[in-house]
């Protein structure tokens, strides 16, 4: 089992990334799907769910508005687009699948917002 997050960076406060969430090893398409972040010093926090046909998501306060979760289960794929960045969305991202039995976690991927 294998979940492989990408596309964190650097970025401007304003500015936007796509990070992605590539899944093997499970059957993607019955696993709910979450994004998580940990910021220094602070605990893990959750950012955002989908459910496992991708119909219903659902967002914490501090990123609803500006950050959309999104899944392609004919790629194992889950994204999350993060809009209007703020430094206080500095952390490290982490990709979660979820079902009745079963938990996994990526290595979770660096994302730093500052001028």
């Amino acid at each position: 089992v294998q979940l492989v997050e990408s596309g964190g960076g650097l970025v401007q406060p304003g500015g936007s990334l796509r990070l992605s969430c590539a899944a093997s090893g499970f059957t993607f398409s019955t696993y709910v799907m979450k994004w998580y972040r940990q910021a220094p010093g602070k605990g893990r926090e959750l950012v955002a769910t989908i459910t496992s046909g991708g119909g219903s998501a659902n967002y914490a306060d501090s990123v609803k508005g500006r950050f959309t979760i999104s899944r392609d289960n004919s790629k194992n794929l889950v994204y999350l687009q993060m809009n209007t960045l703020k430094p206080e969305d500095t952390a490290v991202y982490y990709c979660n699948a979820v079902s009745i039995s079963y938990i996994y976690w990526g290595q979770g991927t660096q994302v730093t917002v500052s001028s």
